[in-house]
């Protein structure tokens, strides 16, 4: 992996360290929803900013549809974050992220799972 062209690397990297710190006090085994009131916490804490539980508005041929998705957090204004607490990560979960990264603008988003021993994550580019 080429470290040094990493879409928004440093924001990146403070995401996923303020979920680290987060899964190493809380551990797995809770629902979502601590996770989700914990991570609120730790980016305040770490001064990252982020909207948390945004609406998404999902686009067919440039025109807004009545539906619309509800995105974790968006942080720094531009990484949609889902944050899920499974024993593991399913193709539709995968899916969730790529079709929000789709039906938007943003170019990044982060999919974290905090339901295992450590916490995973994987990086979801829009390439539309």
């Amino acid at each position: 992996m080429d470290f040094e062209n990493i879409l928004y690397k440093e924001e990146s990297f403070r995401i996923i360290g303020a979920c680290m710190k987060v899964h190493t006090a809380l551990g797995a085994g809770f629902l979502e929803s601590v996770y989700h009131e914990a991570l609120e916490k730790e980016f305040e804490n770490q001064e990252i900013e982020f909207d948390s539980k945004r609406k998404l508005q999902v686009y067919y041929n440039n025109v807004p549809l009545k539906k619309y998705f509800i995105a974790d957090f968006i942080c720094f204004n531009k990484i949609i974050i889902e944050i899920k607490a499974a024993s593991f990560l399913h193709k539709d979960t995968e899916a969730q992220t790529i079709n929000y990264l789709k039906s938007t603008n943003y170019k990044l988003g982060l999919l974290l799972n905090f339901g295992q021993s450590s916490l995973t994550w994987k990086r979801f580019i829009n390439t539309k």
